[in-house]
């Protein structure tokens, strides 16, 4: 794979290397990878976290029907 990044990322990934975090360019992009993948994974948690806590204040202010455990049992061997 041949990719063509531009000048400050380039420059950029000069530094990396010259502080010694990465030996070459693709040690390099397989961290900023990594990390990016990272990111996202935390952003989903925080998105779905965020949607739990909607939905329980939701629930708490008596605005969604819930159902009992016994309940559920009921409807599930009709």
């Amino acid at each position: 794979m041949n990719i063509i990044l531009g000048v400050p990322y380039e420059a950029v990934i000069k530094r990396i290397i010259e502080k010694g975090y990465a030996g070459n360019q693709t040690e390099v992009i397989r961290q900023a990878i990594l990390a990016y993948e990272r990111m996202l994974d935390e952003e989903e948690l925080m998105l779905v976290h965020k949607a739990v806590v909607i939905e329980m204040e939701e629930i708490e202010a008596g605005r969604v029907k819930t159902h009992s455990f016994e309940d559920m049992k009921k409807i599930l061997k009709q």
